[in-house]
């Protein structure tokens, strides 16, 4: 989601964490659910009702839904999640005409508040039978972002964790997207740092005990740049081929890195 908001870094106290876990745990089970009724014929504005229902079950409040578009004089976000298919990278919106065909992929962002704090995460779910190269697609971009956390260690820097993600995905032949990053999250969406899925190990800001991350690796099948389609929302390949996204919001620990989104 993109960010109109000045950032800035926010430790998080251990409580704070675990609100933030019970925020995540809610996202969490309502891409479940979306995943459950993620299939051939079923349209986008369909899942996102399925989302909002989810939310109000769990008496969350929807992040996205209003968010102010960055770019003056375009609309805010208009709904509960974000479903963007195939060359879709991030931001698509639901609507009843987008209809779910065997062999895509979608990607589904979501984030919630509950309790004042927020949870964030994403999946990219096969639609019936992908080819194998879709699925070794979704496969590295979902690995690349546990290698990405492995890195999210106390006294580490965010280049570790951008590197990790780079250096996974470029092995394996695909490309990471520049223009999007992962960020600090907390109360608010945004916070620093900033964390892009390309970079130097050893750069960056250090890892301090209570931060928070939303480490997001979008992967192309073709060239790394995007375009923004007419919506002022929609980013697509600029190649116009396939592109995968996950997310989840960690924290930076005394020990291993804690995924709050699970």
């Amino acid at each position: 989601m993109l960010s109109t908001q000045k950032r800035r870094i926010v430790l998080k106290s251990k409580e704070e964490i675990e609100l933030m876990r019970q925020a995540g745990k809610i996202v969490a089970q309502v891409l479940d659910e979306v995943r459950r009724h993620t299939r051939p014929g079923v349209n986008t504005a369909r899942l996102n009702q399925i989302a909002e229902d989810a939310l109000k079950r769990h008496h969350a409040t929807p992040v996205f839904k209003g968010y102010p578009n960055q770019r003056q004089g375009l609309p805010p976000f208009p709904a509960i999640i974000t479903t963007s298919i195939n060359n879709e990278l991030v931001h698509g919106i639901p609507s009843k005409d987008r209809v779910l065909q065997e062999g895509d992929i979608i990607s589904i962002d979501c984030g919630a508040y509950y309790k004042g704090w927020i949870g964030d995460s994403a999946i990219t779910i096969p639609v019936g039978k992908i080819s194998e190269e879709t699925r070794r697609l979704l496969e590295v971009t979902e690995q690349s972002l546990y290698q990405g956390i492995a890195q999210g260690k106390l006294g580490n820097h965010t280049g570790d964790i951008s590197a990790a993600v780079q250096d996974y995905v470029e092995s394996r032949g695909f490309s990471v997207v520049r223009e999007y990053t992962g960020h600090g999250v907390g109360r608010r969406m945004h916070e620093d740092p900033q964390v892009p899925n390309y970079g130097e190990a050893g750069k960056g800001i250090r890892l301090k005990k209570g931060m928070a991350i939303a480490l997001e690796p979008m992967v192309n099948v073709g060239q790394w740049q995007t375009e923004l389609l007419d919506d002022g929302w929609t980013v697509v390949t600029a190649d116009g081929k396939l592109c995968a996204h996950f997310e989840h919001t960690f924290a930076v620990t005394d020990g291993e890195p804690d995924i709050l989104t699970l």
